[in-house]
C-alpha cells in the first residue's frame, strides 16, 4: 500500500518525481495556485493546456515535463465545473493522480489543490484525497507473468492541503487507510477467478481476517445448514460439487447500544443453474459474491477500528450450477422460517440464499438489518451501471445508509416497494414464487426479500451495476470495485457514534 504523508510547504518546493495539481474549470482561468506554479515554470502549464485542450473536466488529465521545480513532471487533473462540496471530485482526482504516477513510473508524488476548488473541511479533504490515492493505486495482477504488464504503484503519496491540518492528518490518514483496505480486500475477493474463490476458500480467507481482528467466527457446512433448516440456500447449492459455506462473523464490543446485521449475497459463480445463462452472461459471474465480499471486508474493518457497535456479518456462499442434482423448475422448497417457495427460475437464486440468511439474522434480534447483493439486471436497466438501488421498509434507516453512501462517495438511489407488485409473486401451490414478471424485476426481488425480515428495520441494496466496472475511472478500477464496503463501514462508524 502507498505510504501517505502530509506537507504544508509550497508544493513547488517539495522533493518529488511528480507534482499533481487538482484544478476546477474556474481555476484554469484565474486560480491562484495554478497561476503561481505556472509562473515558476515559465507558463508551460497554460500553453500545454491550450495545446491539449485541457478544460479541467472531472477526471481529465494533462502531464508535462518541467524545469525549475523539485518535481521532474507536473500534471493537472480536472475537478469539474463547480466547487466540490462533497469531496467526491477530489477523491476521483486523487485516484487519477495515483494512476498517473504508476503510468509514468513516479515513486514519489505530491498532490495539491486549492480551497477555492474544494470546499470540504481541510482534514476531511485530506482523508478523501488519501483514500482516493490508495484506491487509485490498487492493482490485481497476481496472475500476470509478464513483468512489463505490472505497473508499480507510487511508493509515497504526499498530500498538500491548502490549509495545514496539524495533527488531524494522522487521524484522517488512519481512516483513509482503513476504508481503502476494506475496499481493496473486497476487490481482491471479487477479482479472483471462481475456480480459486470457492465457498470454502472465501470462508477461510474471511475467517482469517476476522480472527486477526478479534471477531468471533462461525462457519456452517452443508450438514449444519440442513440441521438449521436452510432449505432455500441448500437447494441452490445442491447442483454444485463445491461444498456450501454459511459464514457468521460477529463483533460484540462491550457497551454497544445498537445491534446491526449485514447480509451479503455470496454466489461464488452463477451459471444460472438449469435456467442456464448464455456464455456472455456468465463471463462476469465470478463477481456474483460481491455483496458478501463488501459485507465481510467492512465488518472486519469495523472490528479493526474497534467501533462501539455490535455487528454481525452473514454470507450464504455457494455456486449455482446445473447438474443431475440441481434444483428444478417447479420444485417447492421450504425456507428456514417455514415459508414455501415455488421455483420458476433457477437463475433467481440470490434471493433464495438471502432469504435464509435474513431469517437467520432475525434470530440475532437486531435493531437493523441491511443486505447487499448483485441481485437483478433489472436494477441496472433502471439505474445504469454506476448506481445501486436501495429499497427499505424503514425511511429512517434508508436515510442513514444513503447519507453514509454519499459521504463514502458511492452512488445509491432509493427505489419503492409497491405492495401491489407482490401479486406477481403469488403461487397456486406454495406461499410464493421466486420471481415475478419482467416489469419491475428489481422491485419484486426486493418485495420477495421483504417477506423474510418481519418488522425489523431493513434495507436492501441491489449492487448489480456498480459491483464491477468495464473500465477504470478515477479511484475506481476495472473489474471488481469493492462497491458498498466503504458505505457499510461509514454506516457502522455513524451507528457507533
Amino acid at each position: 500500500m502507498i505510504d501517505l504523508a502530509s506537507n504544508a510547504s509550497d508544493p513547488a518546493d517539495i522533493d518529488a518525481d511528480l507534482l499533481v495539481l487538482a484544478v476546477g474549470e474556474a481555476e484554469l482561468e484565474r486560480g491562484e495556485l495554478l497561476e503561481r506554479i505556472d509562473a515558476r515554470v515559465g507558463g508551460v502549464l497554460r500553453r500545454a493546456a491550450a495545446d491539449e485542450r485541457f478544460r479541467a473536466k472531472l477526471g481529465q488529465t494533462l502531464v508535462a515535463n518541467v524545469r525549475d521545480l523539485r518535481a521532474l513532471r507536473i500534471a493537472l487533473v480536472g475537478l469539474g465545473a463547480s466547487p466540490d462540496p462533497s469531496g467526491q471530485a477530489l477523491r476521483i482526482a486523487a485516484g487519477c493522480a495515483a494512476r498517473i504516477a504508476a503510468g509514468v513510473g513516479a515513486p514519489r508524488t505530491v498532490f495539491a489543490w486549492s480551497s477555492a476548488a474544494v470546499t470540504v473541511e481541510p482534514a476531511r479533504a485530506s482523508e478523501i484525497a488519501a483514500e482516493g490515492a490508495l484506491l487509485g493505486g490498487y492493482r490485481f495482477d497476481k496472475y500476470l507473468t509478464d513483468e512489463s504488464r505490472r505497473r508499480p504503484a507510487a511508493s509515497a503519496f504526499i498530500v498538500r492541503p491548502p490549509v495545514p491540518v496539524g495533527g488531524d492528518d494522522a487521524v484522517a490518514f488512519a481512516r483513509a487507510i482503513s476504508t481503502a483496505r476494506a475496499v481493496a480486500r473486497a476487490r481482491d475477493l471479487v477479482n479472483e477467478p471462481a475456480g480459486a474463490m470457492t465457498p470454502t476458500a472465501l470462508a477461510e480467507i474471511a475467517s482469517g481476517w476476522a480472527r486477526d481482528a478479534g471477531l468471533s467466527v462461525e462457519v456452517f457446512d452443508r450438514a449444519a445448514c440442513a440441521a438449521l433448516g436452510m432449505g432455500l440456500f441448500l437447494a441452490v447449492a445442491q447442483g454444485s460439487t463445491q461444498e456450501p459455506r454459511f459464514i457468521h462473523l460477529a463483533w460484540t464490543p462491550p457497551g454497544a447500544r445498537r445491534r446491526v446485521v449485514v447480509v451479503g449475497k455470496g454466489i461464488t459463480f452463477d451459471s444460472g443453474g438449469l435456467s442456464l445463462k448464455t456464455n456472455e452472461g456468465m463471463l462476469d459471474m465470478k463477481t456474483d459474491m460481491a455483496g458478501a465480499a463488501a459485507v465481510l471486508a467492512a465488518v472486519v474493518a469495523a472490528a479493526e477500528e474497534k467501533l462501539g457497535v455490535e455487528v454481525h456479518a452473514l454470507a450464504a456462499c455457494t455456486e449455482n450450477m446445473p447438474s443431475g442434482n440441481a434444483y428444478k423448475l417447479g420444485d417447492v422448497i421450504r425456507s428456514l422460517d417455514g415459508k414455501t417457495v415455488e421455483i420458476n427460475n433457477t437463475d433467481a437464486e440470490g434471493r433464495l440464499t438471502l432469504a435464509d440468511a435474513l431469517s437467520f439474522g432475525l434470530r440475532l434480534k437486531p435493531d437493523a438489518m441491511l443486505d447487499f447483493a448483485t441481485l437483478t439486471g433489472a436494477c441496472m436497466v433502471a439505474l445504469g451501471p454506476n448506481t445501486a438501488g436501495v429499497m427499505s421498509n424503514d425511511d429512517a434507516l434508508a436515510g442513514e445508509l444513503l447519507a453514509a453512501a454519499q459521504r463514502a462517495g458511492e452512488e445509491m438511489w432509493r427505489l419503492p416497494l409497491p405492495p401491489r407488485l407482490t401479486e406477481q409473486l403469488k403461487s397456486e401451490i406454495a406461499d410464493f414464487k421466486n420471481t415475478g414478471e419482467r416489469w419491475g424485476g428489481a422491485l419484486t426481488a426486493g418485495l420477495f426479500l421483504k417477506e423474510f425480515v418481519g418488522s425489523v428495520p431493513w434495507v436492501h441494496v441491489d449492487i448489480a451495476g456498480p459491483s464491477s466496472a468495464a473500465k477504470e475511472y478515477g479511484h475506481v478500477n476495472k473489474g471488481g470495485t469493492g462497491f458498498a464496503a466503504a458505505a457499510i463501514l461509514e454506516f457502522l462508524r455513524r451507528a457507533a457514534a
